[in-house]
């Protein structure tokens, strides 16, 4: 699972604790919504909350959420809002412009419960951090281990309008030699919802990453060159090429500091469920509801204490 999978996840699984602690924290009393005139009152609406598969699930993560908090106060570790501003770039970094926070937006959360979520992220790294270690051998033998995956195969960078039929293909093939906006025509003609509105722009791929036919012609043609119509079961593609990347093998140099940062993070991420074991061993939890008795699992005997070397 990648980084930036666990790191969504994360969010999303502590959207829910969000969510759910938040309409169960209202006024208590009233209603919260009207079906032709018949009304659900808050009650109803919170004990089916508290009575859903999700309600432990919520109290465990309010659990670890407050441990994480009484952990930073008693060991005087803070955040900078630098760090976490860091932390927020680096995954939004890897989402296309804008789709980082259209996933905010489903999941419910707003730029301050993601804050908060990375303040205790930041916590938690600089807690585990002293017990993570990764020395230039390591990262010199996952190298040598495994430089293939690191190698860049041959890339183009291409733009393409696609339309139903050979005589509109054509037909944008005229206007587009003629000088005709590429803007302007994939707006026009474009039948692919992805890339219309984006002057037909693909951005860059490999061999395997599209359909023969469109890719037999792009690895083909020269940069700056307008070919077609190619067919493919999408329909008929005007393809340019914008730009080629040729084949690169991976070195020890270039991708050194990734992969020590990959290793640091693998590192991380299993001294995470330590550190939180540690936290609960210490920890008085007391559950005052029978129903939700066995919603925070009691941490295992053995468990380190945080912080240990």
């Amino acid at each position: 699972m990648s980084r930036t999978y666990r790191a969504v996840a994360g969010l999303g699984a502590i959207a829910l604790s969000i969510s759910l602690a938040a309409c169960s924290g209202g006024s208590g009393g009233g209603d919260v919504a009207s079906v032709n005139g018949q009304k659900i009152s808050r009650g109803d609406f919170d004990r089916k909350l508290e009575t859903g598969p999700q309600a432990k699930q919520v109290l465990n993560q309010m659990v670890q959420m407050a441990l994480i908090d009484q952990y930073a106060k008693d060991k005087n570790v803070s955040a900078t809002d630098d760090e976490i501003t860091k932390k927020e770039n680096e995954i939004k970094a890897k989402y296309p412009p804008g789709q980082f926070d259209q996933i905010l937006k489903q999941q419910g959360l707003t730029e301050a419960d993601v804050r908060q979520i990375l303040r205790q992220q930041v916590i938690i790294d600089k807690a585990v951090g002293p017990n993570v270690k990764v020395t230039d051998a390591d990262v010199k033998s996952y190298f040598e281990k495994n430089h293939a995956i690191y190698d860049k195969p041959e890339q183009v960078r291409a733009r393409h309008i696609l339309v139903a039929d050979a005589a509109t293909a054509n037909t944008v093939l005229q206007k587009l030699k003629a000088g005709g906006s590429w803007d302007a025509l994939a707006k026009q003609y474009s039948t692919d919802p992805s890339s219309k509105d984006k002057g037909g722009e693909l951005g860059f791929f490999g061999k395997g990453q599209m359909v023969a036919p469109f890719q037999e012609a792009a690895f083909k043609a020269k940069v700056g060159q307008i070919v077609g119509p190619v067919k493919s079961p999408f329909g008929y593609h005007i393809i340019q090429v914008e730009e080629k990347k040729p084949a690169q093998t991976a070195t020890f140099a270039s991708t050194k500091d990734q992969i020590k940062a990959q290793l640091t993070q693998q590192q991380a991420s299993q001294q995470y469920p330590v550190f939180l074991q540690g936290l609960r061993s210490t920890a008085k939890i007391e559950i005052y509801d029978d129903r939700f008795k066995d919603a925070v699992p009691p941490a295992p005997a053995a468990a380190a204490s945080p912080g240990t070397k």
